[in-house]
């Protein structure tokens, strides 16, 4: 099987407004957006489509704790099928609530999501995946099939210390859905996310280790930069390119 290779339009920074053209002319055919509202979807299909995108995953930012959670994840998971998402990512925080809670309204979630084929996946943050050991705990609390990790090697580097990525992966590899295509320099708490294949990621055993597990995407890219660099539109569009090339490079796609 081939390798889905998807984008967020937010990897071109402040140039959001070209990412769909930009991404049509690189080749692109699948897209990670922002789930739009009820009323939207139909026009954001038509959108992407007029682009030759399809949604690979949708991004749902509403708050576990909130009192209409779950109405709007329904929400969310009707858009992703009428966009042919199969994933739902979304970055979830227990903080002061109960764990108890939190994983009874994830696994209310997964039933939701179940009912029309679609996976959350949670990001690699914390409070309840930055690394391995409180991935597993929280996947093993929740346990259900539909409720799984969207892993994002820079971030592990990010929020932990001492880390090696592929390590973590391979402790979780069973339970990710998603990848966040994102490089890093390796430093903890360190914005530096250059292009991909100038980091420290070793992406030919990421993609081996969950194809391994018969996941062949969505791999997402997720460009999100350097700390204090400021760059134009070619320079974000050549960084693309150039971590489009280095998956080619390497097989990959």
């Amino acid at each position: 099987m081939k390798n889905l290779i998807s984008c967020r339009p937010e990897s071109f920074g402040r140039y959001k407004d070209r990412a769909l053209a930009s991404l049509q002319q690189l080749g692109f055919e699948h897209i990670e957006i922002q789930v739009p509202a009820p009323d939207q979807v139909q026009s954001v299909a038509q959108e992407l489509k007029s682009y030759g995108l399809q949604a690979a995953s949708i991004g749902f930012y509403d708050k576990v704790q909130n009192a209409d959670f779950l109405d709007k994840l329904k929400e969310a998971v009707d858009a992703a099928t009428t966009l042919g998402a199969s994933v739902i990512f979304t970055s979830q925080h227990a903080g002061e609530t109960e764990r108890k809670k939190i994983y009874e309204t994830l696994r209310q979630a997964g039933d939701i999501a179940k009912a029309k084929n679609i996976t959350i996946a949670l990001e690699t943050h914390p409070d309840l995946c930055q690394n391995a050991t409180v991935a597993l705990e929280t996947m093993h609390s929740t346990e259900h099939p539909n409720i799984r990790i969207n892993f994002d090697p820079a971030n592990v580097h990010y929020y932990n210390e001492n880390v090696n990525a592929v390590n973590e992966l391979h402790q979780i590899a069973p339970y990710v859905r998603a990848v966040h295509l994102k490089d890093t320099n390796g430093g903890f708490k360190t914005w530096h996310f250059p292009a991909i294949g100038e980091g420290v990621v070793d992406w030919p055993e990421v993609f081996s280790i969950m194809n391994q597990q018969g996941m062949y995407g969505p791999f997402t890219m997720e460009m999100e930069g350097i700390e204090g660099e400021d760059l134009s539109f070619e320079e974000t569009y050549a960084r693309i390119e150039k971590s489009l090339d280095y998956l080619r490079s390497n097989g990959l796609i």
